[in-house]
């Protein structure tokens, strides 16, 4: 039922076929006075008038109940024939707004009307088939005139239903997009500045629990702490920059650096040796990875094995994938307790994953620690 107010398209189509249907009345009228004298009563022409004249009244609330509308026209037409420009108009009103399956039983009713208006007014001059053909077939034309409509406006909703879902689905991917970029970006600050901020945090609990070191002790460990924090507010900077740009990419290292990693540590205290046998260069993806592993397992050594001697393996050629392994012995100092751990094992194991590799950690019999990782080469 459409109860919307009329809009100034819908009065001039209401107008349009409240005319039709009257002048289908008036020429149906003026066609029946010369053959009057036929009629059993002359009261049943003037009855068939007020008919035609409340059927085309009728059709201003089409759009309210068209369906009972047409049921109601189509009955009296079977007796009516004024009132056939009404019927019509109802016809291809249900046509319109209705499902074929609504439309085809009224339809059908009207074919019906038609057989009994040839029973109940024959008409001497016209024979009754060819009355029945020709009232069925505006019919017809009526109705399949308004399922082409109906049809038209059906695949023009369900055009309108496609590109709203393909909107939702563009947005939907733009945010998912937008939550993976996010993710990325909190494993890289994750990655990048954990292991920077380790350097710091160990140098400067080494400063508040040794006050009476040599003031070369005290100066150097103030310069890796100098060092240290300019590099992380660097990198910090560059994760920043790509969230204010969207359209760059993160800052990532290659294995190429693990060298230059091993180094820092290093510098700030940690016993370290590194051996690469890698043969060609590592896949960009492959690469990267293999340095998180490094930068991760160094940072964990750092954190929860004070003391502790590390050993960094990196070996690989293509087909044979790239084998990383971390290690380290016995710590001789207790981590601190205030330290959390966990989450950087969790993400680096993600990360691993997505690579098609696969990672490994664990205590070692000699009470150290190790984190071995595997990551496809292809040739």
């Amino acid at each position: 039922m459409d109860v919307s107010p009329r809009r100034p398209r819908d009065w001039i189509v209401d107008s349009l076929l409240f005319g039709f249907a009257v002048g289908f009345g008036l020429l149906t009228a003026s066609m029946r006075v010369p053959t009057l004298h036929l009629l059993p009563h002359p009261a049943l022409f003037y009855l068939d008038q007020v008919l035609a004249v409340a059927g085309c009244a009728a059709v201003w609330w089409r759009r309210r109940h068209p369906t009972g509308l047409a049921v109601i026209m189509v009955v009296v037409s079977a007796w009516s024939e004024l009132i056939a420009g009404a019927t019509i108009v109802a016809l291809f009103n249900v046509a319109v707004h209705r499902p074929p399956r609504v439309t085809g039983g009224v339809f059908g009713l009207s074919v019906l009307s038609c057989v009994v208006f040839v029973v109940l007014r024959p008409d001497p001059a016209d024979p009754g088939a060819a009355v029945f053909l020709l009232g069925s077939s505006i019919y017809g034309m009526a109705t399949g005139w308004g399922m082409v409509i109906h049809h038209r406006r059906q695949l023009a909703a369900s055009r309108r239903d496609r590109e709203a879902q393909m909107a939702t689905e563009v947005r939907l991917r733009a945010e998912q997009a937008q939550l993976q970029a996010r993710e990325t970006i909190a494993r890289e600050m994750h990655d990048v500045l954990g292991h920077r901020l380790s350097l710091l945090s160990v140098h400067a609990g080494a400063l508040e629990f040794r006050p009476d070191a040599p003031p070369e002790d005290v100066a150097r460990a103030a310069k890796i702490i100098r060092e240290s924090a300019h590099l992380a507010l660097q990198d910090l900077r560059d994760v920043i920059g790509v969230l204010r740009a969207p359209v760059r990419e993160l800052p990532q290292p290659t294995l190429a650096e693990v060298g230059r990693l091993t180094e820092e540590s290093a510098r700030a205290g940690m016993r370290v040796t590194l051996t690469e046998k890698v043969d060609g260069e590592v896949p960009g993806l492959t690469g990267r990875t293999g340095y998180r592993i490094v930068q991760e397992g160094l940072t964990n050594a750092r954190k929860h094995a004070p003391g502790a001697d590390v050993e960094v393996s990196v070996t690989g050629a293509p087909e044979a994938g790239l084998t990383i392994e971390v290690r380290n012995t016995r710590p001789s100092g207790e981590p601190a307790a205030d330290r959390p751990g966990g989450q950087g094992l969790a993400g680096l194991a993600e990360r691993v994953a997505l690579a098609g590799g696969t990672l490994t950690h664990g205590g070692r019999p000699d009470g150290g620690w190790a984190l071995t990782a595997w990551l496809p080469w292809p040739a």
